[in-house]
């Protein structure tokens, strides 16, 4: 897909979009943008190496990259390195890594709201209530590999250094995506998904190059390539009302699935989705009100 021109902003902004392209495209549809983040010392080897020894270790992520497109969490192998091994050696280890949370340091957390701030005077207008600002750092051997997974915010992902290749999928395509998939991720199932050959023909794909981002949908399963140098990525996200809302009642309906009910997907009919999530948060407060 091609980029669109991004519209003139100031020279400090650092993500650019093409402002015709975001109101019409966002949040259902994925669009790439540029940004100015390249070269920023915060994405140094040292920095990175030393941002991770201030993470708690549940917020550093790594394991073999050499996977396949549709592997299981509990079968993803590990490398047996050390974290810092990990990144020293990054460009042969065959490794994938991601610092999460990253927002927990404050330096991080500056350059996060930053970039954020550049999305919301845009997403504002069209999905409200921009909140849970978090950040993750990718950084990937050459020719690693994410398997097939969704994620359940509002994502932009900015390319820093190397390569990646992107497939994407429509998040409402129930084809690729089933009602129970969903249920099942926001009851707190692994975001990796099961992938299917067939799959490839519906894909969208995006080549990211250093200084480029693209815009995940909320749920909009993906897998990516990566390319034949080491990526360091920045992704930028946040949730809002909206889809903190859908979240609570696809759980809601794994949770009625799982007494044995049929329910109607979300969105079909507003009025249930209503009374539901009333429902939920009616039963949420009490239980916060009699501790259980």
């Amino acid at each position: 897909m091609t980029l669109a021109s991004p519209t003139p902003q100031s020279p400090s902004t650092r993500l650019q979009f093409n402002e015709v392209q975001f109101k019409t495209a966002f949040p259902r549809q994925p669009f790439l943008m540029q940004h100015a983040l390249c070269g920023n010392p915060l994405f140094s080897l040292e920095s990175l190496i030393e941002l991770s020894k201030r993470l708690p270790p549940s917020k550093v992520e790594y394991n073999a990259g050499t996977i396949d497109i549709d592997m299981h969490d509990k079968l993803t192998p590990q490398t047996g390195l050390s974290v810092e091994e990990t990144m020293r050696r990054i460009e042969t280890c065959r490794s994938w890594m991601v610092l999460k949370n990253v927002e927990a340091d404050p330096t991080y957390r500056a350059l996060l709201d930053a970039c954020l701030g550049d999305v919301a005077h845009l997403s504002e207008p069209l999905t409200p209530g921009m909140r849970r600002h978090e950040g993750y750092i990718f950084i990937s051997s050459p020719g690693s590999r994410t398997p097939y997974h969704m994620d359940g915010e509002h994502n932009f992902l900015l390319q820093l250094t190397g390569s990646k290749k992107v497939s994407l999928w429509d998040s409402m395509d129930r084809s690729l995506l089933s009602e129970k998939e969903i249920e099942a991720h926001y009851g707190g199932a692994h975001r990796n998904l099961s992938y299917q050959d067939a799959y490839a023909a519906k894909a969208q794909v995006f080549d990211l190059t250093p200084g480029l981002g693209l815009h995940f949908p909320v749920n909009a399963p993906h897998w990516v390539q990566n390319g034949p140098e080491v990526s360091v990525s920045f992704s930028v996200t946040f949730r809002t009302p909206a889809i903190d809302k859908r979240a609570m009642l696809y759980a809601a309906n794994g949770r009625l699935r799982g007494w044995g009910l049929n329910p109607k997907p979300v969105g079909l009919s507003p009025l249930r989705d209503a009374l539901l999530h009333n429902t939920v948060r009616g039963l949420r407060k009490l239980g916060s009100l009699t501790g259980r």
